[in-house]
């Protein structure tokens, strides 16, 4: 305990402990010197001479004036700050500082809230009222008061309430005996003065008045007296204003006022309520058709109606109403003739509307009957057929309908195919508009909106209708004019279902390749598919987007499209045909991307040299599947002039590439002739579409070799002749872009020459090799280097210091808790032994 109590001693008085600079007591052996060898001019000295732990104690003694006090500050707050105005400025006079301070208070009472307002000004006033409101002259007259005796009160009134109820000159109150009056009571009193108010107030009012008359009249003499100094007639008053002339403007805004507005309508209805009311439309016309196929009447599947007792059964029924609105206007009986008026327009609407039915039944008869197709699907014209409308028009059907119409009118409701069998017993044997009817009703019966399984259903119907598009291509002669209809349908359910149709898209071409792959490799080459093949192609192309970079369907598409080109060789007109067709399909591709498709480059230019007699240096090289010689290598060489001569150019039509080879050597001819047309007229088209490549002149370099000895030959008609010198035209047309790639010149490279590198010597002992930025910034990293070591050493001896102080105090307060332990514990002891002597005294006792 002793030596906690010196150490707490020692450290509250550290500075006593260590005195003053130096020790009196020092031995001159602890003197520490500093020598220098030299003596630099400018430069200080410090710490030449110096006891050891002098600098150490100055510092413990900083450390105890500044941290250590704030240490022991550290959770106290109770420190005053007076922040007045000059009030620690000794230089500063009291009266100087009270001025001062009344300013700042006056500064801040006039300052402006927001500092952007620019209206804000200080508000002037004069004894309590604002001068803006006394220049207003707006002093609003009371009926209770004047305006001169407004806030005040009269002496009578103040000396009755404040004064004990006298008034303020009292008067020597009479003698009973005098004049014989007697003196009045209080209450008189009071009733005297509020009648003598009264009379005031009605005086006051009939001055304000009197005042107000005058104003009116002096105003009325004011306009006679201005309408004189304008030299104007005064306007008599009974006299009616003549109003001006609106001009177009007013009109305008005054027709727009009385416009009508904008009603509010009725809101748009959603996919799912559309799907359902069409639903319930087709349900509807269904059951009127089974009940008019099964011969029964409209009354027979109502419920029976309620029949009145006073019913005569006489069957007279009152159609209208054929009463009339009475009404009266202006003293006279009006009736209005609105509803006879509607019966007559109805009825003449009636006779109309019988009369378009019959001329549009007459035009149905003539026609084909498309107007299923231009419909949306919920005019009432789908309803209706052709054959109805020859019935109609002819007499034969009533307004229900009868049982043989009905049973060969096209239902309305149809079950959702489960196979593609199911699909072609739909469709098979019917027309194309019927065809079309049926799928769209199918579509409307089971839209994805109205049940859960609708969904699946439909995307099994894309893949039936695209296999029953497939069937229809293959049959002889196959059905395109259908096939061009369905396909309306497909690109529907294509775009409700892309997953789905991109799915069965994808497997359908997959098997086209599978096969064409299969037969390379039974037979090391492949021919050209068949007609349905072909057309998957071109819907491929129709439903989904070919100027993707990468797309599931079309890249595998175009994949199989450049297959056909390269693996498939031309050994018929049916396969030149096909092999045209395929390029057509290509150039419809890669019209949006114009991307470059050397396969339809080589095709064209095979397509172009069977057609021409075979040369034995043609200055360019054919590439598989054509051979320069061999069976087919002139399969489109025309050689008979009156073929050529009887030619008309016209479409390559596409059944030619699935039908029986050509039956006369003349339509051959004819069909060789067609397919150059095509074939020149792709050229053209792909010389326009890859006119801006940079390598343009040596794609078309063979191309124009062929066309020119094509030209060179005068067997083809005056048509072909025009379209090669066209196409040539073309080709000629394009100017070329890009230059041909070359090495460019460069200077040959230099050795590298290792020179010596000369630093010139700037100041002797420095650093060698360094600018003077380069020396001043190092110098700056230097000092900004030791600067933070010595603050980092300070931080250090800071907590060091801070450390000891704490461990002091805690010490400190063991200390003082042992000693009052101590101290108990021997008070205790005392107590114990007092207690023990008092007890003993007892028990001798």
């Amino acid at each position: 305990m002793g030596k906690a109590r010196a150490a707490g001693a020692r450290t509250k008085t550290p500075a006593g402990a260590r005195g003053g600079g130096t020790r009196p007591n020092s031995n001159p052996f602890e003197v520490k010197v500093n020598r220098q060898k030299f003596q630099v001019l400018g430069r200080k000295t410090r710490h030449d001479v110096g006891l050891p732990g002098v600098s150490r104690a100055r510092a413990i003694q900083k450390r105890c004036r500044t941290l250590l006090k704030e240490y022991k500050e550290r959770d106290k707050s109770n420190v005053f700050v007076d922040k007045r105005l000059g009030e620690y400025n000794s230089n500063v006079s009291l009266e100087e500082k009270m001025l001062k301070r009344f300013a700042l208070e006056q500064q801040r009472q006039h300052e402006k809230k927001n500092i952007y307002n620019l209206n804000e000004d200080e508000e002037l006033t004069h004894y309590g009222q604002s001068l803006a409101d006394i220049e207003k002259h707006n002093d609003i007259v009371d009926s209770d008061s004047d305006a001169e005796d407004r806030g005040a009160l009269s002496a009578e009134l103040t000396a009755a309430h404040f004064g004990g109820g006298e008034p303020l000159h009292k008067k020597p109150a009479p003698q009973p005996g005098e004049d014989g009056e007697r003196p009045r009571s209080r209450k008189e009193l009071i009733e005297e003065l509020i009648a003598e108010s009264k009379r005031e107030k009605r005086e006051r009012q009939a001055r304000r008045e009197d005042a107000l008359e005058l104003t009116e009249k002096l105003d009325q003499d004011w306009r006679e007296i201005r309408a004189l100094l304008a030299r104007r007639a005064p306007k008599p008053g009974n006299r009616e204003q003549e109003k001006p002339t609106p001009d177009a403007y007013d009109v305008m805004v005054r027709e727009l006022g009385f416009e009508m507005k904008a009603q509010p309508s009725n809101r748009m209805k959603t996919e799912e309520e559309l799907a359902k009311e069409e639903q319930e439309r087709l349900k509807n016309l269904e059951a009127d058709r089974l009940r008019r196929m099964r011969g029964k009447d409209e009354d027979e599947d109502t419920k029976p109606k309620h029949t009145s007792a006073d019913d005569l059964s006489d069957g007279f029924i009152l159609d209208q109403d054929d009463r009339r609105l009475l009404s009266y206007k202006d003293g006279k009986m009006n009736v209005e003739e609105e509803q006879s008026g509607e019966a007559s327009d109805r009825e003449s609407a009636e006779d109309a509307g019988e009369d378009t039915r019959e001329d549009d039944a007459e035009d149905s008869s003539g026609s084909e009957g498309h107007s299923d197709l231009e419909s949306d699907g919920e005019s009432e014209g789908e309803s209706e057929r052709p054959g109805q409308a020859q019935q109609r028009a002819s007499g034969h059907v009533s307004p229900g309908g009868s049982g043989e119409a009905a049973s060969t009118e096209l239902p309305y409701v149809f079950a959702a195919p489960e196979a593609c069998e199911d699909l072609k017993s739909l469709l098979s044997g019917r027309p194309t508009e019927e065809q079309l009817l049926v799928l769209e009703r199918i579509q409307k019966c089971h839209h994805p909106s109205l049940a859960a399984g609708n969904r699946a259903k439909l995307e099994k119907l894309f893949g039936f209708l695209l296999e029953y598009i497939g069937d229809l291509a293959t049959d002889e002669p196959p059905a395109l004019g259908t096939i061009d209809k369905l396909v309306v349908q497909l690109y529907n359910l294509c775009q409700m279902f892309p997953e789905s149709a991109s799915s069965c898209m994808k497997f359908v071409l997959r098997d086209a390749m599978h096969e064409m792959e299969g037969m390379v490799e039974a037979k090391g080459r492949a021919v050209f598919p068949g007609l349905d093949v072909l057309i998957y192609l071109k819907i491929a192309g129709m439903l989904f987007p070919t100027s993707d970079f990468r797309h599931p369907v079309v890249t595998p598409a175009l994949v199989c499209l450049s297959q056909l080109l390269t693996k498939c060789p031309v050994l018929s007109l049916q396969d030149a045909v096909k092999g045209l067709f395929v390029c057509c399909v290509f150039l419809d591709y890669v019209s949006l991307s114009r991307r470059f498709v050397p396969e339809l480059i080589n095709f064209l230019l095979g397509i172009l040299y069977i057609a021409a007699p075979n040369s034995q240096s043609p200055g360019y090289t054919l590439v598989h599947p054509f051979r320069a010689l061999g069976k087919n290598s002139e399969l489109l060489l025309v050689s008979d002039e009156e073929d050529t001569a009887t030619w008309q150019r016209r479409s390559l039509a596409l059944h030619w590439a699935s039908g029986p080879p050509a039956r006369t050597e003349t339509e051959a001819n004819h069909i060789r002739l067609s397919c150059l047309a095509v074939c020149l007229a792709l050229v053209k088209r792909c010389v326009l579409m890859y006119s801006g490549l940079p390598s343009f002149h040596d794609i078309v370099r063979p191309l124009r070799a062929l066309l020119t000895e094509h030209l060179a030959s005068c067997s083809h008609p005056r048509e072909l002749q025009e379209l090669i010198r066209g196409t040539l035209t073309d080709m000629e047309a394009q100017e070329q872009h890009c230059q041909p790639l070359i090495c460019a010149k460069s200077k040959p490279v230099p050795l590298k020459l290792f020179t010596p590198r000369l630093v010139k010597v700037l100041e002797f002992g420095r650093k060698q090799g360094s600018s003077r930025e380069e020396q001043e910034r190092k110098r700056l990293m230097h000092k900004h280097r030791r600067e933070f070591k010595g603050a980092v050493r300070e931080i250090r001896k800071d907590n060091q210091f801070l450390a000891r102080m704490q461990l002091a105090e805690t010490m400190e307060r063991d200390a003082e808790r042992k000693r009052k332990v101590k101290q108990l514990f021997n008070s205790l002891a005392a107590q114990e032994g007092a207690w023990r002597a008092l007890k003993r005294k007892k028990l001798k006792r």
